[in-house]
């Protein structure tokens, strides 16, 4: 009865405040069956000069989570999240307009590419407890199949890489020109989960033990 209840205990989620106005990280918390209340944040996304990606998507998510946090007067617990896609070092944000699509598909055809997700977890502080922070990253590696131009052609008149990084939605028409991925499938949809349940874990329930916190 013990082990029953400390696993019941392990597997309870706390409600989130989603500081982003994301549907498909919305869907994610809602298909895992996680609470959640979205208040997205405005932040500024322009890279700093010479940014790597693990620090660029690591400071947005800090961003946003802190600029939501700071809109709450309750200790809440919010949840910050960036993603962006690399090739050859280069990050690929959600294209401008058609031909910046087809750009960034030539780019990605029939190669392997990274999918960096930066996750932030802040709780404001109350009367007995000081303000929690952890931000953290993961990294899933997909390959796109060979692309002839009229695949491209046709994806992009679909209109389904405009709001998405790197141009292309893993969840959608996209998964007809993948070809492999490697690491968590959730992580190029926008939100690693397993992430999120990890460091909640580890770091913002009252059973974590030593468990290191980054501020």
């Amino acid at each position: 009865m013990e082990k029953e209840r400390e696993s019941q205990a392990c597997l309870t989620l706390p409600p989130l405040v989603l500081a982003s106005a994301s549907p498909r990280r919305a869907e994610i918390l809602r298909a895992v069956g996680w609470p959640f209340e979205a208040l997205p944040a405005e932040i500024d996304e322009t890279p700093h000069a010479s940014e790597e990606p693990v620090a660029y998507v690591e400071r947005l998510a800090r961003e946003k989570a802190a600029a939501t946090a700071a809109r709450r007067a309750d200790a809440c617990l919010v949840l910050g999240a960036d993603t962006t896609v690399v090739v050859d070092g280069l990050m690929l944000a959600k294209p401008v307009d058609e031909a910046d699509a087809r750009r960034m598909l030539k780019l990605l055809s029939g190669r392997w590419h990274e999918v960096l997700t930066g996750v932030a977890l802040v709780r404001a502080g109350t009367a007995d407890e000081e303000p929690r922070r952890v931000v953290s990253h993961q990294v899933t590696r997909v390959r796109f199949a060979a692309m002839s131009d009229e695949e491209i052609d046709w994806y992009v008149a679909t209109g389904e890489p405009m709001d998405k990084a790197g141009a292309y939605a893993v969840q959608g028409r996209a998964a007809l020109l993948i070809e492999e991925l490697a690491g968590e499938y959730w992580n190029v949809v926008g939100l690693p989960v397993r992430l999120v349940y990890r460091l909640i874990k580890e770091n913002f329930t009252q059973r974590r033990k030593d468990a290191k916190k980054v501020n």
